[in-house]
């Protein structure tokens, strides 16, 4: 009877040490062990495993894609501009032995080394690539960060630069700006459009000259224009060239010549018209009382 009693102690004892020692790992974990303090180089896979109980000990390590945001981080640029930048990293883990013995904690080591490398890139760029070119920030971001995470079994997925915080005189300053390239391309347009009318109206005005009376015909179809809306008054235009040609017709064109004295007949004494005689200037001395003759 005690040996049965024994027997069945052992057996409860071995199916306690048997079962005490199984572990369950998820799908998206994987199992990292340390017997007696070493780390077993077999990575356990999602499942039922077994390990040696009081003597190994066993890390599960998560190997799904980790959203970490990065706090906000303020910076000058490389044009003297302060900014604040906040981004997000998307990093998984590839190598659990070494995520689990290379660092202490590699979620915080990714997420120190994400602020360095955002401090970096702010004092590195100017404001134009903050705010139109992220799609270069974030592959550079990503290669900082990426560098020494693969040294801890870590991968960075992606890195999205998430906003930028402006001073509010700079939003009024790049309102101004802003303001006056479009102002400066609708002058732009403005004007060539202007060119393009005045070639075409040179072109119309050389056809219309080659033919006297298609401009009389514009005359026409702009008076039929103006008299379909519901005006009370027409107005007609008048060609100024018609003006200058009365004009021109109404004054003289050349001055009536002079008159001139008719050729002598034979015997015939002619007598020109001879100016005025000056009256003789005063005499400088005194008069006849004088002693002076005339």
């Amino acid at each position: 009877m005690v040996v049965v009693e024994v027997l069945l102690g052992v057996l409860g004892f071995a199916a306690v040490w048997g079962v005490s020692g199984l572990r369950v790992v998820r799908q998206y974990e994987r199992g990292v062990v340390f017997r007696l303090g070493r780390v077993q180089p077999k990575v356990r896979q999602a499942g039922l495993i077994r390990i040696v109980p009081v003597v190994d000990r066993l890390r599960r390590v998560n190997m799904q894609i980790v959203t970490m945001p990065v706090p906000a981080q303020e910076g000058i640029t490389r044009d003297n501009v302060t900014v604040r930048v906040d981004a997000v990293v998307y990093f998984r883990v590839e190598d659990p032995v070494t995520a689990i013995v290379a660092v202490q904690d590699y979620k915080f080591a990714v997420g120190q080394v994400a602020q360095t490398s955002l401090r970096s890139i702010i004092g590195k760029s100017e404001l134009d690539d903050l705010l139109s070119n992220r799609e270069q920030l974030n592959e550079g971001l990503e290669l900082l960060i990426d560098s020494p995470a693969l040294r801890w079994g870590v991968h960075i997925e992606r890195v999205e630069i998430k906003d930028v915080a402006l001073p509010e005189s700079m939003k009024r300053s790049m309102s101004r700006q802003a303001e006056a390239e479009r102002e400066r391309r609708a002058r732009v347009i403005t004007a060539d459009g202007e060119l393009q009318a005045s070639q075409k109206l040179t072109e119309a005005a050389a056809t219309m000259s080659a033919s006297p009376g298609a401009l009389q015909l514009r005359l026409l179809e702009t008076v039929v224009q103006v008299a379909a809306e519901k005006n009370s008054t027409l107005v007609l235009p008048f060609p100024v060239e018609l003006l200058r040609f009365l004009e021109r017709a109404s004054s003289p064109t050349t001055e009536p010549p002079a008159s001139r004295p008719a050729a002598p007949t034979d015997g015939a004494v002619t007598a020109t018209r001879q100016p005025p005689a000056e009256d003789p200037p005063p005499a400088l001395a005194g008069g006849p009382g004088n002693g002076s003759t005339a």
